[in-house]
């Protein structure tokens, strides 16, 4: 899959743990660890816009492209 998930560089960034930004938007750690780990196959816009809004970042930030070999 060519779409790519930098959240977990984004939180290292930020000095931030799973377990801060899931209750920051509150969500559960679970599921904010699929995302972590690119393991997710959707995400709804508006987590997108709650982890841009703590994080202070851009959906760019986040989500990435790389084209399949």
């Amino acid at each position: 899959m060519g779409i790519v998930i930098n959240l977990d560089v984004e939180l290292a960034k930020r000095k931030m743990s799973v377990t801060e930004l899931a209750a920051a938007i509150d969500l559960a750690v679970a599921n904010v660890s699929i995302l972590k780990n690119g393991r997710a196959k959707a995400i709804r816009f508006t987590t997108l816009d709650a982890i841009c809004q703590v994080l202070g970042c851009q959906p760019g930030d986040i989500l990435g492209y790389t084209p399949d070999k």
